[in-house]
């Protein structure tokens, strides 16, 4: 899972000014606390945390190898998250990625996600997202 997430961030590390989050997180530990899913075409091409609140699901990542960009893995990793947020009957979905990440926040915006608030954290200009699934 570690490689997917280097390759999918590394194009966004002169983007933003630094090694996205993402690209330091313990996946093995993710995996083990059922936290992390996994798509798997003969082997790992993508990957979906998710961490459950007592009102929303947060997308806390969604990351595809970029040699299979355009496939819609992208798509059903997130079509999971709000299944899976469904599944467990919380009301939304709740992400945030970095502001100059601009491809991100057109896709999750057509996805029906909602801007809530732009916030730094870390040094890095986040948007914060939410997709109600009443």
């Amino acid at each position: 899972m570690s490689e997917i997430a280097m390759r999918a961030y590394a194009p966004y590390i002169p983007l933003v000014g630094g090694r996205p989050h993402p690209m330091d997180d313990d996946y093995a530990e993710k995996v083990r606390s059922q936290r992390c899913f996994v798509a798997e075409d003969g082997e790992p091409v993508g990957l979906l945390v998710l961490v459950p609140s007592d009102d929303h699901l947060l997308l806390e990542n969604v990351a595809v190898h970029p040699a299979r960009h355009g496939q819609g893995i992208g798509r059903a990793l997130l079509d999971h998250a709000e299944a899976f947020t469904r599944e467990l009957g919380l009301p939304a979905v709740r992400l945030y990625t970095n502001a100059a990440m601009t491809q991100n926040l057109e896709m999750y915006e057509r996805r029906g996600y909602r801007v809530d608030r732009h916030e730094t954290v870390d040094g890095f200009n986040r948007v914060f997202l939410s997709k109600e699934l009443v």
